[in-house]
């Protein structure tokens, strides 16, 4: 029997698992999700990245310009240690 591809991580229902995939949680709150799964279908279509450039680029932007609000956001949280 074949093993699965570590690429295809499309849902499937599971009796056993009735929580959510941590990172699928996690790239959820990024608003992300759904170019990460245009990229997992892509992956799981063509089974070559090299095919699926276009999905990952999109994918990339938008983690980018999460993980760029977010560090604003924490900066401005921050307290200022600087002394005059």
């Amino acid at each position: 029997m074949a093993s699965p591809s570590p690429h295809d991580r499309s849902r499937r229902p599971s009796e056993d698992q009735d929580e959510e995939d941590p990172v699928d949680q996690m790239i959820s709150r990024t608003g992300c999700g759904e170019l990460h799964y245009a990229v997992q279908e892509c992956m799981a279509e063509h089974q070559d990245w090299r095919k699926c450039q276009r999905q990952v680029q999109t994918f990339k932007d938008c983690m980018m310009t999460f993980q760029k609000a977010r560090k604003e956001q924490l900066m401005k949280q921050r307290p200022s240690t600087e002394s005059a």
